[in-house]
């Protein structure tokens, strides 16, 4: 079954490809920041590797946040609270003790007592009248809790109307100090029989001054607003650091000032589109460089549109994931999982691609990270890991190891960058490594991620390899009814392959599965082949080119049934190259004994090919000749088996078949050692003995 989105782009001009390419770019381009970059880098504690900087302008020296917090901290310690004045409560309070006054007169005169107040009353009403004034003039307070625990002279702001005022706690009245001071200051007070107003007072100061949580924020806000952020200045022409010094922690904040104010002053006033340009330059030639990779060293791969937009769609993904963790300013961008990339290409495709891939990833990213260097070389290092790690999808307990790898990769180059730059281990900033666990969980997606962009995009995984692989499968158990001999063969070949495959490296499980499938088409005509036969040849009946078409048309044929049974379109391309474009030979030369003076098409005798591409693909065509090679040999001895080996890979050569194989010379004598190795095991081939003694010892090697 072929995938929708393939079948449906497939047939696109190339054109289309660079045009896909050309929009990545452009989408890149525009998220990388519209001014001009700072052209330093530098660290606290690392020497300064560029020419002598001198101060092209003034500017102020900023403060370090910490310096800054610290301000802001003391400010906030020692901020006077506001408390609010209540300018009527002194009025309501002198009518409720008048009212109370007139009360105690009524009583006193029934009694005859306190005949002076009776006589005076006027005198002790204007009295107290001036005691509370005088009282709320100070001001009753019920301080905070946290305010009541400072000592007397902490000031507090009193807002009195619109005019602002500062006490000292001493000097605020509270319920405590005039209950204690009242009675003196009655005494004193030269009315006789002033003792009368002590009942009366009791509990009588309500407060008028209380806290005003509006007013002490906004004046804490106006006081933090007021920190000044620099402390001195460098002017004009002034050294700011020489080559090959120390970037002391001072001389790292006056380039962190100076590096600020560049970026305000003259980054800014660079053009915009210039800026723009030069990110889109870079940004064509990392993905030009990649798609250059991609033409010349994955044909295949840059031949299928789904490959190419799979491939293209992760450097537009991780642009802009970068891009919108830096506009937080929260998160760390250490949070996204890089190392996903490699994981997924290393199982679709293969480790170079996969590393290739990541690199270029990175170098795109690292234009829209602020953390440069560190970033860079953290997550190329865990790509590397990512590659080289034996990652098995059909193994939870690999996959799990190879995540660790990566963590391990991650919290070991933290460690070793911050010694660099610091020295000491305890100024690391342990905090990043949350980010770096966070990464490790989300890169755990990498394992369900897999089977959904299979199905997207048309790969094949290892899982779906070893579900193919299968013999309970139906196209296998049919085989094994219809076609009993092809099966074996076809076991026998992935024997082979597998083998071969596993000593250059290439895909053994790939090749393994394919062989299983790669001869399906001769169901249909089983007992023409001779691995199926057990009596008469019907092929006897027959004349060379009819025989030559069964055996040719298992090759379609077994497209054919492997389409209808939705085997995966990898698996179906070893059906079309396993035979490449040899020749029938068998027929070919019977034919031409029989017509010698007939000129005739030769093709008539040809498999339709195409030729095997891949190394697997190569593989399997030398697997499936050799089988079949030595199955229909009586006797083989171990010179036998090698000079076989020898004259079908030659064979094959001679023919041309590996003109378009990614195979090279080196791997393909590493597979022929593995050929005879795996041949001489199967068919037990023994040493070809002296004549005079071949009668006298039968004994197997």
């Amino acid at each position: 079954m072929n995938n929708p989105l393939e079948s449906g782009i497939q047939n696109l001009p190339s054109v289309v490809k660079y045009l896909i390419v050309l929009v990545v770019v452009v989408f890149i381009s525009f998220l990388y920041p519209n001014n001009a970059k700072f052209k330093y880098e530098f660290e606290a504690g690392q020497t300064w590797r560029y020419d002598d900087l001198e101060a092209p302008f003034d500017f102020a020296i900023q403060k370090t946040p910490e310096e800054i917090a610290a301000e802001i901290n003391r400010i906030e310690s020692d901020a006077s609270p506001f408390y609010e004045m209540d300018m009527r409560k002194a009025g309501e309070r002198m009518r409720f003790f008048r009212e109370n006054f007139n009360n105690k007169l009524n009583e006193i005169r029934a009694d005859r007592q306190f005949e002076d107040v009776l006589r005076r009353a006027a005198h002790y009403i204007e009295y107290m009248n001036g005691l509370i004034t005088r009282i709320y003039d100070q001001g009753v307070v019920r301080l905070e809790p946290s305010h009541a625990e400072r000592n007397n002279n902490f000031v507090v702001n009193i807002r009195k109307g619109n005019t602002t005022y500062k006490q000292t706690l001493q000097q605020l009245q509270t319920d405590d100090k005039i209950e204690k001071w009242l009675p003196d200051s009655l005494f004193n007070s030269g009315l006789p029989e002033a003792d009368i107003f002590i009942p009366l007072l009791q509990n009588f100061f309500e407060p008028n001054l209380t806290f005003s949580d509006t007013l002490t924020a906004k004046f804490l806000t106006d006081q933090k607003a007021a920190v000044a952020r620099s402390r001195g200045m460098i002017r004009k022409g002034e050294l700011i650091i020489a080559n090959g010094g120390i970037v002391t922690d001072d001389i790292y904040q006056n380039l962190i000032s100076f590096q600020k104010q560049y970026n305000q002053k003259v980054g800014n006033q660079k053009s915009h589109w210039g800026v723009l340009l030069g990110y889109f330059l870079l940004t064509c030639l990392i993905l030009g460089v990649f798609i250059l990779y991609l033409q010349f060293h994955a044909t295949q791969i840059f031949a299928r549109f789904s490959s190419l937009i799979f491939l293209l769609l992760w450097p537009a993904l991780y642009s802009y994931l970068v891009y919108i963790v830096e506009s937080s300013q929260v998160l760390s961008v250490y949070i996204i999982p890089f190392a996903i990339v490699p994981l997924i290409l290393r199982i679709f495709f293969n480790g170079r691609l996969a590393l290739f891939a990541h690199i270029v990833i990175v170098l795109l990213a690292s234009f829209l990270c602020s953390s440069g260097y560190e970033f860079a070389f953290l997550q190329i290092l865990a790509g590397i890991v990512a590659v080289l790690t034996n990652i098995q999808l059909r193994d939870w307990s690999k996959f799990f190891l190879s995540i660790f790898y990566i963590f391990l990769a991650y919290a070991l180059g933290y460690i070793g960058l911050s010694l660099i730059e610091t020295g000491s281990l305890g100024e690391v900033d342990w905090s990043v490594y949350k980010y770096f666990f966070l990464n490790i969980l989300l890169t755990l997606l990498a394992y369900p991620l897999i089977p959904l962009l299979e199905r997207v995009f048309g790969f094949t995984s290892p899982i779906t390899l070893v579900e193919w692989s299968d013999m309970n499968r139906p196209l296998l158990k049919e085989l094994s009814l219809k076609a009993p001999g092809t099966l074996q063969h076809s076991l026998q070949v992935g024997n082979l392959a597998e083998a071969a495959a596993i000593r250059i490296g290439a895909d053994p499980l790939l090749v393994k599965v394919a062989a299983l499938y790669h001869d399906v088409g001769k169901m249909n005509n089983s007992s023409y082949f001779i691995e199926n036969q057990s009596g008469s040849n019907p092929h006897q009946h027959l004349n060379e080119l009819e025989s030559a078409n069964i055996i040719l048309g298992h090759v379609s044929e077994g497209v054919k049934i492997a389409k209808k049974h939705g085997l995966p379109e990898i698996l179906i391309d070893f059906i079309r190259t396993h035979h490449g474009t040899t020749r029938v030979e068998y027929f070919y030369r019977n034919y031409q004994k029989k017509h010698p003076e007939e000129v005739f098409d030769e093709r008539l005798f040809c498999y339709p090919g195409p030729r095997p591409k891949t190394r697997e693909q190569t593989i399997l065509m030398i697997a499936d000749s050799l089988e079949a090679a030595c199955r229909s040999r009586k006797e083989l001895t171990e010179e036998g088996i090698d000079e076989l080996v020898d004259k079908i890979i030659q064979g094959k050569i001679a023919l041309h078949q590996f003109e378009r194989s990614e195979l090279t010379f080196r791997e393909l004598q590493t597979c022929k050692r593995a050929f005879k190795k795996i041949l001489k095991s199967i068919f037990h081939a023994r040493i070809e003995y002296p004549e005079e003694n071949a009668e006298k010892d039968h004994t197997p090697s």
